[in-house]
């Protein structure tokens, strides 16, 4: 009975650790468990490669040319820092490696410090990973030295078995996190229909989210535990899930839905310091918050009238309650 508590509170702290992700500033990647061995069937199955998004094109042709030598069949390239950003994004790639059958994930950071290459296990789920799971981990502050040590690496430990890889990095199919339809305005409905608010699973910032909702939100709402799944919460009536995504701008703009222009140096947001709509241009590589509204059923996302996207979830989520009142001309 004990064993069996202490696995049910383990499997709670988990679903929190990625839950909360991202609000910390440490990268995700490090709560694997990095002293881990290679995949033992790297060389025999597909692998996914996640990048750093200031990588050369030069950088990533030399990355493919050696996992190619290598016999890592590396078949689709996405920029990494999206794979994290929200939970219906991370699911969104999840279902992609799962009908791609992609039995391997390579990360490859890059830093002022060089670069370091992840390499480990698709686990299957929606999470794409789980914390403390074995992963490979490499550093080099040379890019082609830490790929050659990659070759003599695999080449000692595993057998090559795949034999037709890509000669040039290919971009992966574009993922689309919305499985309904994606509405750039408010629903009505939630004026009638109850909203699951999920907490943080944070004391401090559970606290600030209760605040903004009693003070901001007139409209039927309740506060929901962290790591609930859409299934749950429908369980317990709501018919609406708050979402929250925390990214790149561009990155999670495009994401979205929204036309990005790879030009484009500054996003237009709206938002509302005070009572009053005002625009605000947050640098397109900035880190922000952008807030939205699932209906739970149908998988269709309500994102709002603009793009409200800001650097605070905090004033985020204001950017966001403070449109639809006005859009439903609410109190």
């Amino acid at each position: 009975m004990q064993v069996r508590f202490l696995i049910i509170i383990l499997i709670i702290s988990l679903q929190s650790v990625f839950a909360q992700t991202y609000f910390r500033e440490e990268n995700w990647i490090d709560q694997l468990n990095l002293a881990g061995g290679l995949p033992e069937k790297l060389l025999s199955t597909r692998t996914t490669v996640f990048y750093d998004y200031t990588l050369t094109e030069k950088e990533l042709k030399d990355t493919q040319e050696y996992f190619q030598r290598s016999g890592i069949d590396a078949v689709a390239y996405y920029e990494m820092d999206i794979l994290m950003t929200g939970k219906d994004i991370t699911r969104a790639f999840g279902d992609f490696l799962t009908k791609r059958e992609i039995s391997n994930i390579a990360f490859l950071e890059k830093t002022d410090k060089g670069y370091r290459l992840i390499i480990t296990t698709y686990n299957g789920k929606e999470n794409v990973v789980d914390p403390k799971q074995n992963a490979w981990s490499l550093s080099n502050t040379i890019l082609t030295e830490l790929l050659k040590t990659v070759y003599r690496t695999t080449a000692n430990q595993l057998k090559k078995q795949n034999l037709l890889i890509n000669d040039l990095p290919e971009p992966g199919p574009d993922i689309n996190p919305i499985a309904g339809k994606r509405n750039e305005f408010f629903a009505i409905d939630l004026k009638v229909d109850p909203l699951a608010v999920p907490k943080f699973g944070d004391e401090a910032l559970d606290k600030q989210l209760e605040e903004i909702f009693k003070n901001n939100y007139p409209l039927k709402y309740k506060l929901t535990e962290p790591g609930l799944t859409d299934k749950e919460l429908r369980k317990q009536g709501s018919l609406y899930v708050l979402c929250i995504v925390k990214g790149r701008g561009s990155a999670l703009k495009e994401i979205l839905g929204y036309p990005v222009a790879k030009s484009e140096s500054a996003l237009v947001s709206v938002t509302y310091p005070d009572m009053q709509q005002q625009l605000k241009n947050i640098p397109s590589n900035a880190q922000v918050y952008k807030i939205y509204f699932k209906h739970i059923d149908s998988g269709n996302v309500f994102l709002g009238t603009k793009w409200d996207a800001d650097v605070t979830w905090e004033q985020a989520l204001l950017n966001n309650i403070k449109g639809l009142k006005a859009e439903l001309k609410l109190n």
